[in-house]
């Protein structure tokens, strides 16, 4: 029995243990998935404002201190003034730049807690100045109206009451509504009724009152909001009368309906104040019809301010009361802020509906100040600002308005359309008066009312108030008078003197209109002919010397051949007439305020000298001097034109693809007739040649022909030419005569340009005494095909994010194949006829947006498209994964990146960074030299490194600028430019030493210099092959003596696989002692750009070298070769001009494959890409390998841009940091670029690739983690899209998802020990009943020691063998039954 015990006791503690074992490791398997998934939902708080706390003076001022110094981008703080007891009355001031003052932003203010103890203004403006700043980066509604508006806050204009006052105190009894000299400064101003003069006379006990007179004069605010409290209402002007009636007098302003709707604009936008019912305890009775009320009506106040802002300055503003206890207990500001926070922002929204502009001086173009403003049928003024500029709040409508100041002739502007939304732009240019005398001599005009921006009575001349005008004459209110009243419109002044102008006496003329006219004049040369004639254009425009956003571009070409001159005198003629009538005659104002109209009067100015005065049909000084016709010299989409491209074609081509020209025409001679594209067809034949737009060109060319009557009857040269017949006198260019290399089949395909060729005589240089004959035929065909420009549709396609502007967006019109795409702010224009179309923008990264749009035949319709980028919501953020911080100086150079990549902002900078320098070949000795020398001069930015030696031991240099040099700081990117490869090709060792010494020199004094520097490591390897240049001669184009290094070795060849990456067998010989130093340099440090230079060509090359079949991302590769090239004059052109070489003379953009103009292996750039996986482009000089030294000032001038461009491209593509789930930076991470391309992350896990503009796909793997997938969007413009990729553990076993695993095994475990269980259960019972069984058997002991002998004596089946059988009979059962 104690056995038997035993055994089950021992039994019952097995099942015990297991069971317990189960529970536990159940328990364990579900925990680690706890655990996983608690570590998968570990967010981060932000730390937001609390609203529930009121802040002192003190508090107060540190709060706005700390806003100021976090966000000084946008903020700055200051003190208008200070109150009775010294305490400041700051202003908070937050706008775009908020230390300049520049024109085009409306000035808007806020004032709060004028009563000291209605304290709710006081914190709701507080959290109005977080809510700005800190939105500022995140809402596209908040980052416009910072940046389009000029904002003033002042939370507390009593801060002396506040301090006295007591939270929970909500009628007043406490005190604190007064000043400290118990003085209410709501009744403190001067009124227009009662001329309370004494109240500026006891100006020392209104501090706070004369600080904002001051304030408010010197700014001139548009628009204003006082906050109060003590109720729930919006209240508007006049909050008095004449009769000072107590209450229930409703005292009308002269812009009435304009407030009802600004304090509509307010009420409807809060939730209670809407309903009219604020339900205030102490007057439960009161009511506000819409939650608005007029001032005096209410109750009469004397003494307003808001009164003072509209009747003495150009400011409307209203009176919020915001809540009906005046100091609420702290706990209720959380509600006050989300009950007015929307109010807040739509009313400051409505400071840009109405019209706005500039007023200027006609002759000087000068800006006018103090210049009224009427507007007919509401008797209120406002006058300019500084900068001349002004802003009228008006509801929708039309509007005569006009422009009026002492000196000058008034100018009204009748029907002007205000409508809904943003202001109607409307600029004035005043003409002077001929005589002094005052203007109500000068102009019979009544006088109905005084301007109302004359300067209260007695106001201390300490305010800076601008002078009053009291005899200022204001134009009738009346239309039906006030064109009566002005002096009749003059006739246009015509050009004085016709006659030839050669090209010194043209170079004068040009020289003195835009000297006489410099403010719509600007003289500006595009290059030089062959003989160093500038090709000059005179641009005129209200603002001649910038692009303006919405403004299109116009040109007029002469002279192109240069014996057909009558094209050269007649824009001469029209430079002359467009300057005389500008601001006199409407039409030349119109079009002057509206368009940039480029002139050039001679593109040939070397052929015209040797032309002949009388020359009727020939040839002499048609081609230029090098004999070539400039008119067949463009390239040409039919055939290959095989003329060297000269000096003159090449200005244009850039002069082309740098402005965004619209519209053009090209003046020739020796018919009469406007000839359209196409010049041209596939076979050459002459024959009809439609472009897709062909309506659009013969309506253009109609335009020109139907105001020259003998043009248009269509039969101009009947003696020369007597079967010539154009109908309309309009023809195709290929149906007249078949034309290859033409200028305006090249305008066309390559610009958004469109252009016609004017053909303006039937003789190509007429006699002088002939010229007033041609003005007066064409003067009005001139100034119509101007108009032209303004014909069909034009917009903006912008980021529906932030509202900037998209460049390179196409505009696409169904059924028209022509695309044309947006200039560099987002703009665009597109020609079009009368009709409906369908419309198309698209852009790299976003979104397609169609729309429709009908054209009429009058002006052009607008079309502006808002895209959204394509995997980004309306924030645009990133579908998943967290976002990096970005500091203020983060986005400053973010900002310089897009300012440098877009409009004139490298141009900009390359003529503001020219240094002094003297060019000549250096020797290997003088590069040593000049190096060491960089670095004692510039210690703190330059660190030379030793790379290696070359087979004659010479120094393989590299020098290292930064702003930390020697210091790894892998967030920065690394940039690396090499020259010097091929020793008998030193011009890139130049330039790159020249490209050193400028940075050197301008780092510290110019600051975008300094801030590329500071943002990257730039290495600079001058010579790769000392030894090769020691062999080089000068002036040898083509010679290849020093090409190799001093073994003979090409060594752009010699980058074949180490023997440490690679099988040993792959290696016969070692590489060269250079090739080593440069594989050296590539494989140890993570670069993410490379540009080397070589010489023989004009041309950028991108990986391989190596005949590969395709190349992974080779868009990013051709792209940045691209960027290289455009930013060179000649490059982008794709004309090499290299005739010795045997190179193509025709490379589409001046960029292609390397393998397609030399196939080798080995090559340096390859073994970046493959090795390094850095790109690398190689940039091909020039032709000449070694030319002569003074050539190379010509050749830096070329390649200082791109290689600045560079610097600016290696900010972009993408950047970012991998990490996993508890901050740890992951170095040796992959990220696979769009399935191919792989770099790798560096120390703190930083990374940086560059990409091609539009969308790509980011994988990043790690050992141990999850791959994770990101998709990112590139842009042209901007900084490196910046992203956090945070890993996971991996979460696989055997390749299984970690979660299956664990369910999978622990399915097991049980199903496992279920079974284990039921055999037991089923083993117990079978061993009961057997035990009964032995029972039985051994009641005697005789019978158990017979059992055991026979099992001794070696039974058949041992009796414990049976221990589990059941109770059947067997042989020894019988045996024990015989026994017994």
């Amino acid at each position: 029995m104690e056995y038997r015990r035993k055994r089950q006791s021992a039994t019952q503690s097995l099942r015990v243990s297991l069971f317990v074992s189960f529970v536990c490791l159940v328990f364990h398997l579900g925990d680690a998935d706890a655990r996983l998934h608690r570590t998968r939902s570990v967010s981060t708080g932000e730390t937001v404002e609390n609203y529930n706390k009121y802040y002192n003076y003190v508090e107060l001022t540190r709060r706005l201190q700390s806003y100021a110094e976090k966000y000084s981008h946008i903020a700055n703080l200051s003190s208008i003034g200070q109150s009775v007891q010294g305490r400041d009355l700051w202003v908070m001031r937050i706008t775009r730049d908020p230390l300049v003052d520049s024109p085009g932003k409306p000035r808007f203010k806020y004032v709060g807690n004028m009563h000291g103890d209605e304290t709710v203004s006081r914190q709701v403006l507080v959290y109005l100045v977080e809510y700005l700043l800190t939105k500022y980066d995140q809402e596209p509604r908040i980052a416009e109206l910072v940046n389009t508006t000029d904002i003033y806050i002042m939370p507390s204009m009593n801060p002396d009451g506040f301090e006295v006052s007591k939270e929970g105190d909500c009628i007043g009894h406490t005190g604190g509504r007064n000043n400290a000299k118990n003085m209410d400064l709501n009744r403190s101003f001067p009124d227009q009724y009662n001329g309370e003069t004494e109240k500026l006379q006891n100006s020392d006990s209104i501090p706070e009152v004369m600080a904002v007179i001051r304030w408010m004069h010197n700014k001139k605010f548009v628009l204003s909001g006082n906050l109060h409290g003590g109720t729930v209402v919006a209240s508007y002007p006049f909050d008095d009368s004449a009769s000072h009636e107590q209450q229930g007098h409703y005292s009308q302003s002269a812009d009435d309906s304009l407030f009802r709707y600004l304090a509509l604009v307010y009420s409807k936008n809060h939730p209670v104040m809407k309903t009219g019912q604020p339900n205030c305890p102490n007057s439960p009775e009161e009511t506000f019809k819409d939650g608005i009320t007029n001032g005096a009506q209410w109750y009469d106040v004397s003494g307003g301010m808001q009164d003072y802002n509209y009747i003495y300055g150009n400011c409307l503003e209203i009176t919020m009361e915001l809540s009906c206890c005046k100091y609420p207990l702290a706990t209720e500001l959380d509600k006050e802020w989300e009950l007015n926070k929307e109010s807040l922002l739509a009313y400051m929204e409505k400071v840009h509906i109405g019209v706005c502009g500039y007023v200027k001086d006609n002759v000087s173009g000068s800006a006018l100040t103090n210049v009224s403003i009427v507007v007919a049928g509401i008797r209120h003024n406002l006058t300019t600002g500084d900068y001349g500029d002004y802003y009228r709040l008006l509801l929708p409508g039309a509007y005569n308005i006009t422009a009026v100041a002492t000196g000058y002739t008034p100018l009204t502007i009748n029907n002007v359309q205000v409508l809904e939304g943003k202001a109607t732009k409307l600029n004035f240019t005043l003409e002077p008066l001929a005589i002094e005398p005052n203007l109500a001599s000068n102009i019979s005009l009544t006088t109905p009312f005084t301007p109302s921006t004359t300067a209260p009575p007695h106001v201390s001349t300490s305010i800076n108030t601008p002078e009053p005008t009291p005899t200022q004459v204001v134009p009738s209110v009346g239309s039906q008078s006030t064109s009566s009243q002005l002096p009749p419109q003059p006739l246009p002044i015509q050009p004085q003197e016709f006659r030839h102008h050669n090209y010194a006496d043209m170079e004068l003329f040009l020289r003195k209109y835009s000297s006489e006219f410099p403010s719509i004049a600007h003289l500006y040369s595009i290059g030089r002919s062959v003989e160093g004639r500038e090709l000059y254009v005179m641009v005129i425009s209200d603002k001649p010397t910038v692009h303006e956003h919405g403004e299109p571009e116009f040109k007029y070409v002469g002279n192109m051949h240069g014996n057909e001159v009558v094209g050269r005198e007649l824009l001469l003629n029209l430079i002359e007439y467009l300057c005389l009538n500008y601001g006199t005659d409407r039409e030349v104002t119109e079009l002057i305020n509206n368009t940039r109209i480029h002139i050039m009067p001679s593109m040939n100015p070397d052929g015209y000298e040797v032309a002949s005065e009388g020359d009727v049909r020939g040839y002499r000084g048609r081609n230029n001097s090098n004999n070539y016709d400039l008119n067949r010299n463009f390239p040409d989409q039919f055939a290959t034109i095989k003329d060297s491209r000269q000096p003159e074609t090449v200005a244009v081509m850039n002069w082309l693809k740098s402005n965004p020209f619209v519209l053009s025409a090209n003046l020739h001679g020796g018919s009469l007739v406007v000839n359209y594209p196409f010049d041209d067809d596939k076979e050459g034949k002459t024959k009809y040649s439609k472009s897709p737009d062909d309506k659009v060109f013969q309506q253009l060319a109609r335009t020109y022909s139907q105001e020259n009557p003998l043009m248009h009857s269509g039969h101009p040269c009947v003696k020369l030419y007597p079967s010539e017949y154009f109908a309309d006198g309009i023809t195709n260019g290929a149906s007249w005569y078949n034309v290859a290399g033409g200028m305006q089949d090249w305008n066309y395909l390559n610009t958004n340009c469109f252009e016609v060729t004017i053909e303006l005589g039937c003789v190509k240089y007429p006699w002088a005494k002939d010229l007033p004959n041609y003005w007066e035929q064409n003067r009005q065909s001139l100034l119509q095909f101007i108009h032209q420009v303004h014909r069909g549709i034009k917009g903006t396609v912008s980021d529906i994010r932030d509202g900037v502007g998209i460049p390179n967006a196409t505009i696409h019109v169904q059924d028209i194949d022509h695309n044309i795409t947006t200039a560099l702010t987002g703009d665009y224009w597109r020609l079009l006829v009368p009709g409906t179309y369908s419309i198309t923008a698209s852009a790299h990264g976003y979104k397609p947006v169609r729309t429709y749009a009908t054209v009429s035949k009058n002006g052009a319709e607008v079309v502006d498209f808002r895209l959204t980028r394509v995997h980004s919501d309306l924030n645009g953020q990133s579908p998943s994964g967290p976002k990096p911080t970005q500091n203020p100086s983060e986005e400053e150079f973010e900002n310089l990146i897009k300012d440098l990549s877009l409009g004139q902002g490298l141009e900009e900078l390359v003529r503001s960074t020219d240094t002094e320098n003297s060019f000549r070949f250096r020797g290997y000795k003088e590069l040593s030299a000049f190096l060491r020398g960089l670095t004692l001069n510039f210690p703190k930015i330059t660190f030379l490194h030793s790379l290696g030696r070359s087979v004659e031991f010479r120094t393989i240099w590299a020098l290292e600028i930064s702003n930390n040099p020697g210091d790894a700081e892998p967030s920065e990117p690394k940039v690396r430019f090499v020259a010097g490869i091929h020793g008998n090709a030193p011009v890139g060792t130049e330039l790159l030493l020249e490209f050193a010494a400028f940075l050197c020199i301008n780092y510290g004094k110019n600051t975008a210099i300094t801030r590329l520097i500071n943002e990257t490591r730039i290495m600079i390897v001058p010579s790769i092959n000392p030894d090769g240049r020691e062999q080089a001669v000068e002036k040898q184009c083509t010679s290849t003596q020093g090409f190799t290094n001093a073994y003979g070795k090409d060594l752009d060849t010699d980058f074949i696989v180490p023997l440490f990456l690679g099988n040993a067998s792959q290696r016969v010989v070692e590489p060269q002692p250079e090739t080593r130093t440069m594989m050296d340099m590539i494989l140890d440090n993570g670069y993410t750009l490379s540009v080397a230079l070589d010489g023989g060509s004009l041309v950028a090359t991108y990986p391989y070298d190596k005949p590969v079949q395709s190349v992974a991302n080779e868009g990013t590769l051709k792209y940045l070769a691209s960027v290289y090239a455009n930013n060179h004059p000649k490059m982008h052109l794709g004309d090499t001009g290299c005739s010795t070489n045997g190179q193509t003379s025709n490379i589409p953009d001046g960029v292609m494959r390397a393998a397609e103009r030399q196939s080798h292996m080995g090559s340096m750039k390859d073994f970046s890409m493959d090795f390094g996986y850095c790109p690398e482009i190689t940039v091909y000089t020039g032709c000449c390998v070694f030319p002569p030294a003074d050539q190379l000032a010509t050749l830096w001038a070329e390649n200082k841009k791109p290689l600045l461009s560079m610097l600016v491209e290696v900010h972009k593509g993408v950047r970012g940091v991998v990490r996993d789930k508890s901050g740890k930076p992951i170095v040796g991470a992959i990220i696979i670029l769009n399935g191919g391309v792989r770099v790798f992350t560096t120390e703190g896990g930083y990374f940086h690739a560059l990409l091609a503009p539009g969308n790509h796909n980011i994988e990043a793997v790690a050992d141990g983690y999850q791959q994770q997938r990101q998709e990112v969007v590139v842009s042209s413009y901007e900084a490196a899209s910046s992203i956090v990729i945070e890993f996971d553990m991996d979460n696989s076993i055997f390749g299984l998802p970690r979660e299956f695993v664990v369910a999978s095994a622990a399915a097991s475990m049980t199903a496992l020990m279920v079974t284990a269980c039921i055999i037991w259960c089923v083993c117990a019972a079978k061993s009961n009943h057997q035990k009964d069984g032995f029972h039985r058997l051994r009641q005697h002991r005789d019978d158990y020691d017979d059992e055991i002998r026979l099992t001794s004596m070696g039974s058949k089946k041992s009796l414990l063998a049976h221990e589990f059988q059941d109770e059947s009979e067997s042989d020894e059962e019988t045996l024990y039954a015989n026994k017994i």
